[in-house]
Formats: C-alpha cells, sequence, structure tokens
C-alpha cells in the first residue's frame, strides 16, 4: 500500500459558530447560527430572528475557544498537529458584515490564533465563510441572492489577506458550498435566507419556505465571489493557495433496477458535480440548464460572471466525508431520519448511533471519482463520528469505536493514494467537542478532547484527552503508517 507524501497535513477541523463562542465580546455581531436554538436528535431546532429571552442558543458559549485558545492549540500541538483548519466569523471582523472598517479587536484576536498555532508547528487552513453569515445582511439584503453581498465579501476576504499575509497560506471561501442545493440548510447556513416566520422549527426532511430561486441565485453569488476572492488571494500573496469545500455525498442505486442505477447515478451528480465543476473548471455543467428548468428557476450567467468564473478557479479540491446512503426511484420508498441530505438507508451498511451510514469504502470511491474528474489536489477536511462519549470518574473518555472509524478512513484513503489521488492533507471533524451543527446539541460529540458541556449548556468546560487522542498522536507520529 502506498505511503502518504512527506508534508502531508494531518490535523483537525472546527467551526467558529459551533466552537468559538463570546458571541456578543469585544464588538462582535450576531450571525445566523446566533438565532438558532439547541436541539437534539428528538428535537428539531428553532430559527429566531432575533435571541429571544428563555431559548437556549448553544453558539452563544460553544466551547468557548474565545477563552481557551492557547490551551487548545498546545493540546493540538502535544498530538503533533500539521494542520488546524478553523474559520473565521464574519461578523467578528465587520459586525454588521458591510462596515466601513473592520473591528480591530477581531483582527486582534485571529492573529493571536494563527501566531499560536505557528509557534506549535501548526499551519492554519482558514475557512473564510463557515456557516456563519453575518445576521445583518439576512435581515437588512435578505441573504447571498442580493448581489451586494458579493462587494461585502470580496472586501472581508481582502480584509483578511491583507491582515494575516504570511501567517495564513491555505484557505477556503465556502464550507460545503453545495449545502445550498439542498433546503433547509442550504437557504439558512448555505445562503443566508431566513424564513419569514420569526420563530420556526428547522425540518431537514422538509421546508415549507424554500425558494429554490433565491436559494440557487444565491448560489451563482457565492460562485461569483469565490472567484473574484481566489484571484485576489493571489494578487496580495502568490504564495496563498485557496480551495474549494463541498460536502462529499456518496449515493448508490437502492437496487439495480435501471430507473434507480439512473437516480443515483444523477443525484450524485448534482450534488457534487454542480459546484465542483464551477469551482474547478470554472463553468457551469452542460446539464446545468435542465436543472434549472426542473427547479422551474431562472440563472443568468452574465458574460462578465461568466469570464470571473473562468478566471478563479481553485488550487485544490477540499471535502467533508461522513457517511452514504441509497437512491431510489421509487417515490414510496422513505428517506433516512436524520440524514440532512436526503437519501435510503443501506443494509449492508453500519449506522452511528444518529443513524448516519458508516461506509469507507464510499470515502474511497468518492476520492477517486473527484480526482479523475478534476485532476487537482484533494484534502479531506471534515471526517469523524458523532457518538456520546462519557467521562469516567478519572477524567478518562474510553472511544476504541472513534478509533476504529477513523483507521477504517485512513485505510481506504492510503489505497486511494495507491491508486493514484493526490492527497495533501486530512483534518478530522470536531478534533475537540463542539456543538452539533444539525441537531445543536453537545451529546453528539467527535473529538479527540472531550469538553465537559452538557446539551442544556451546563458544565466546568474542563478538557480531557480521549483514547483516540493518543492514538491519533500515534499515526501523525508515523506519517499514517501504524493504525494500530
Amino acid at each position: 500500500m502506498a505511503r502518504f507524501p512527506q508534508g502531508f497535513l494531518w490535523g483537525g477541523a472546527t467551526a467558529a459558530n459551533q466552537f468559538e463562542g463570546a458571541y456578543d465580546e469585544d464588538g462582535k455581531g450576531l450571525t445566523v447560527p446566533d438565532v438558532m436554538t439547541a436541539g437534539s436528535r428528538t428535537e428539531p431546532r428553532r430559527i429566531t430572528h432575533s435571541v429571544v429571552p428563555g431559548y437556549n442558543y448553544p453558539s452563544h458559549d460553544g466551547v468557548d475557544f474565545y477563552h481557551h485558545w492557547a490551551e487548545d492549540i498546545d493540546l493540538m500541538g502535544q498530538m503533533g498537529f500539521k494542520c488546524f483548519r478553523l474559520s473565521v466569523q464574519w461578523s467578528r471582523i465587520f459586525p454588521n458584515g458591510d462596515d466601513a472598517e473592520p473591528n480591530q479587536a477581531g483582527l486582534d484576536f485571529y492573529r493571536r490564533v494563527f501566531e499560536r498555532c505557528h509557534e506549535r508547528g501548526i499551519e492554519p487552513l482558514v475557512t473564510i465563510s463557515h456557516y456563519e453569515f453575518p445576521l445583518s445582511l439576512s435581515l437588512r439584503y435578505g441573504g447571498w441572492d442580493d448581489r451586494r453581498v458579493i462587494d461585502a465579501f470580496v472586501r472581508y476576504a481582502r480584509t483578511l489577506f491583507t491582515e494575516y499575509k504570511g501567517l495564513v497560506r491555505y484557505w477556503l471561501t465556502f464550507n460545503e458550498i453545495n449545502a445550498a442545493m439542498k433546503a433547509p440548510f442550504g437557504d439558512l447556513l448555505g445562503v443566508g435566507i431566513l424564513p419569514k416566520d420569526p420563530d420556526v422549527v428547522m425540518d431537514v426532511q422538509h421546508c415549507d419556505w424554500d425558494d429554490p430561486q433565491r436559494r440557487l441565485t444565491g448560489l451563482h453569488n457565492q460562485f461569483v465571489a469565490s472567484a473574484l476572492t481566489v484571484k485576489l488571494a493571489h494578487q496580495i500573496d502568490p504564495a496563498n493557495k485557496v480551495g474549494c469545500m463541498l460536502c462529499g455525498l456518496v449515493r448508490y442505486p437502492n437496487t439495480s433496477d435501471p430507473a434507480d442505477v439512473v437516480a443515483a447515478t444523477e443525484r450524485v451528480r448534482e450534488l457534487n458535480f454542480y459546484c465542483g465543476d464551477v469551482q474547478c473548471r470554472g463553468a457551469y455543467p452542460a446539464w446545468a440548464p435542465a436543472l434549472w428548468r426542473r427547479e422551474g428557476v431562472n440563472i443568468e450567467v452574465s458574460p462578465e460572471d461568466a469570464r470571473i468564473l473562468r478566471e478563479g478557479t481553485v488550487d485544490f479540491f477540499s471535502c467533508s466525508y461522513y457517511q452514504s446512503s441509497n437512491i431510489s426511484a421509487d417515490p414510496n420508498v422513505k428517506s433516512a431520519p436524520g440524514n440532512v441530505f436526503g437519501g435510503v438507508p443501506n443494509p449492508y451498511v453500519k449506522k452511528s448511533e444518529w443513524g448516519w451510514g458508516i461506509d469507507p469504502l464510499g470515502l474511497r470511491w468518492y476520492l477517486e471519482l473527484v480526482y479523475d474528474r478534476y485532476q487537482l489536489p484533494i484534502m479531506i477536511v471534515e471526517n469523524g463520528l458523532g457518538a456520546d462519549d462519557h467521562l469516567e470518574a478519572d477524567g478518562s473518555v474510553h472511544d476504541p469505536y472513534r478509533v476504529d472509524y477513523l483507521r477504517q478512513h485512513i485505510l481506504e484513503m492510503a489505497r486511494a493514494v495507491d491508486d493514484g489521488v493526490e492527497l495533501m492533507g486530512y483534518t478530522m471533524w470536531g478534533c475537540i467537542d463542539l456543538v452539533s451543527a444539525s441537531t445543536g446539541e453537545m451529546k453528539k460529540r467527535y473529538g479527540f478532547i472531550y469538553v465537559d458541556k452538557n446539551n442544556d449548556g451546563s458544565g466546568t468546560l474542563a478538557r480531557y484527552r480521549k483514547d483516540s487522542f493518543w492514538w491519533y498522536q500515534k499515526v501523525i507520529a508515523t506519517n499514517g503508517e501504524d493504525l494500530s
């Protein structure tokens, strides 16, 4: 089996809205996640248009990285991280999204974080927009379907590239940009479109307030903003490398019925290549107009937009990967509960406690599919197992199920490398326990580091190393050769 290349970027990943806390400190403005309540496996999250007394908003505290950043980065350094993927909160830099001047306290905070990373030998990988759209822009502009947001985003990106030149070389424009292909996640967290009702339940399987025209127009505007941002990054510092980031979605035919095979092929294509082609190839795929007709939308791609997309393709492809599922052409076959992007349960695949299909082989299938299409270096920037971990009286946390999950996925990564895939890094998701984006709970834990915080917000926020912490330390030290 092939070895991982020298300089492979082993590490972990987080998102500020799930992790950082300090939602109203030092001049930070509100984001859309700041008005999303806590939930659980059985209780959906609610979306409000403001902070309503009596509701628990988990992003407000996260796991308080804002005050624990030095300790947390030191723990990553102890594991041997080569890379830490994190996001900058737009509203911590520009509280309203389009302010005349940036917030110096926000700039100073991230500078301290990046400098600490370098002191510990860790390369920062920064997501410019990770489901953290400024609430003010949602309320005033209605989200990304207003082209004024493009200028605001590019100005925000310019500020980051200028401020952190030499400190950050790896950037991602939008997290899981293909989330905008699916309601309601795509409306709310993808393109910042709030429901008209100021207090509504978020149902990941059904969305009464979805507007495909606004959602896909917003996605087009993000493509334009991303392309402009790539060009800007290269102009400010030629050493910058900018990637796209997609949710890696693997879908198999539910049966060998040709209708299921065609349905699965079309779904894989739409969920992955619609966004991938624009950002990696610089143009919409040939079948995009047919998709627009089916959705009943009209997407205007001006000659100027087409030129921008051609000239602003990314340097590398990055993705998340958690699960796979099946696709059936039969409308009577039900989708899996709890699965944000839909799909039919696969009887050949084990399930997590939250019903997500655990499919390491699907990761190799996806990596080879994407590399064959784009021929760009690939980085897996999210992969992990959400589980109900338990803190023992002696401060230990035994999570052999997580070690097994990661071991199997890393083995398939190595096989993909052996098959010729140019893989540049792996940052496991939620390296420190954080708030779940889909359910808004703490109980669904991913990290190598346990954080003492509960679903109701109680807890000391103390950090504890899980068994997987020491296992991953060994994996990094051996560049993936020792997975025992």
